[in-house]
């Protein structure tokens, strides 16, 4: 999206929000935040791993994070790099298992074990 343009969209003016804080930030760090820029863009490079599952790995890991602007720009990427709809619902999928999963090992461990602790001690 060229920088005169308008964003139409919600998702197109989150990126450019996205974009301008970066671009911010890199008069105040320049050195830092073009570090950041070279090391996640040598991330997404196809290698092993091609860049649509990079993609989705990011997407996945951005769901369970909560972290809305990483779901747009990964939802973009992943459509960029022509993930179909099914792939994206079996993304949303592997994260909503790894939330879960995750809630419910807490859960059946350490807040039992706390619960334990606390209600066998005396007040």
């Amino acid at each position: 999206m060229d920088q005169m343009e308008t964003p139409k969209n919600y998702f197109d003016q989150s990126i450019l929000d996205y974009k301008e804080g970066m671009n911010h930030l890199k008069v105040k760090l320049p050195k830092m935040t073009q570090g950041f820029f070279d090391f996640s863009e040598s991330c997404f490079e196809a290698g092993s791993i091609d860049e649509k599952t990079k993609q989705l790995l990011a997407l996945a890991i951005s769901i369970y994070a909560q972290d809305e602007y990483c779901i747009i720009y990964h939802s973009k990427g992943a459509a960029e790099h022509n993930a179909s709809e099914e792939e994206i619902m079996e993304t949303i999928a592997v994260s909503a298992a790894l939330g879960g999963g995750a809630t419910l090992s807490q859960g059946v461990t350490l807040t039992m074990d706390s619960y334990h602790h606390y209600a066998n001690t005396k007040h």
